[in-house]
C-alpha cells in the first residue's frame, strides 16, 4: 500500500482534501503543505524532485567518505513543492556514523523546525543575534548558519540562502563539525548546467519521521 502525505511540523497524519476544502489539514497545526513519503537515494528520485520551486541544496564536491543517501519534499500537485530535503551519511569524528540533512524551505512550512526537534515554523526570533556560527558557500557567495537549540541528539544550524531557509541538522552532535571545518560548497539540483556523477548510499533513517 503507498505511504500517505503526513504533516511537515509534527509528522502526524492529515486528513485529504476533500469536496470543501483543497488543502490537507492537521489536526493540531490546521492547513499544510504535505510531507510525501521519503524517496530513496537514486538518479530517478533526483529527477522526480527537481522541478521544486525551492533549491535542492546539495554539498559538491561531498566531503571523503560521504554519500546521498535520501531526499524528501513538502507540497503537492496544487501547491508545487515548497520544500525539500537532501539526506547525506559520513564517518564522524567518533566511531560509527554521522547523518546530515539540508532543507530548503519557504517561511511557514515548518518542516526544518519539525527535523530540529522545535515545536515552531521557524528557528525563532533572535537566533541570529551575533556572529555566525559557521559559514558555507552557496552558488558562489558565503551564507552565514547560526546555532539554534533543538533536541540534544543533533546538531541544528539555521541560515537564509536564496530568500529560503537553509537548515543543516547533524546527528550525531560533534558531527557538526562538517560544516565548521570542512568549507562546504552547495549546488543546487535544479540547475540544468551539471552533469554531477552522485554517489548514492542506503537510505537514510533520519528520513523515517517515526524515529524522531
Amino acid at each position: 500500500m503507498k505511504a500517505t502525505p503526513i504533516c511537515p511540523r509534527c509528522f502526524g497524519p492529515l486528513r485529504p482534501p476533500g469536496v470543501w476544502s483543497s488543502a490537507w489539514r492537521c489536526g493540531t497545526h490546521g492547513d499544510v503543505l504535505p510531507l510525501q513519503p521519503p524517496r530513496h537515494p537514486s538518479s530517478a528520485a533526483v529527477k522526480m524532485i527537481t522541478d521544486a520551486r525551492v533549491p535542492v541544496w546539495l554539498p559538491w564536491p561531498l566531503p571523503a567518505g560521504w554519500l546521498v543517501t535520501g531526499f524528501a519534499d513538502a507540497g503537492d500537485e496544487r501547491s508545487g513543492i515548497r520544500a525539500t530535503v537532501v539526506a547525506l551519511s559520513g564517518p564522524s569524528l567518533t566511531q560509527g556514523p554521522a547523518d546530515l540533512l539540508l532543507i530548503a524551505e519557504e517561511p511557514g512550512v515548518g518542516l526544518g523546525a519539525a527535523f530540529a526537534g522545535l515545536d515552531a515554523t521557524d528557528p525563532g526570533t533572535g537566533f541570529d543575534d551575533g556572529p555566525p556560527h559557521a559559514k558555507i558557500d552557496v552558488k558562489g557567495h558565503p551564507a552565514a548558519l547560526w546555532c539554534v537549540g533543538g533536541a540534544p541528539d543533533r546538531a541544528v544550524y539555521a541560515g537564509e540562502a536564496l530568500g529560503n531557509w537553509l537548515w543543516a541538522i547533524v546527528w550525531p552532535p560533534d558531527a557538526g563539525y562538517i560544516l565548521t571545518l570542512a568549507e562546504l560548497s552547495l549546488r543546487d539540483l535544479r540547475d540544468n548546467d551539471q552533469a554531477l556523477d552522485l554517489p548514492f548510499g542506503a537510505f537514510s533513517p533520519r528520513l523515517d519521521s517515526g524515529i524522531l
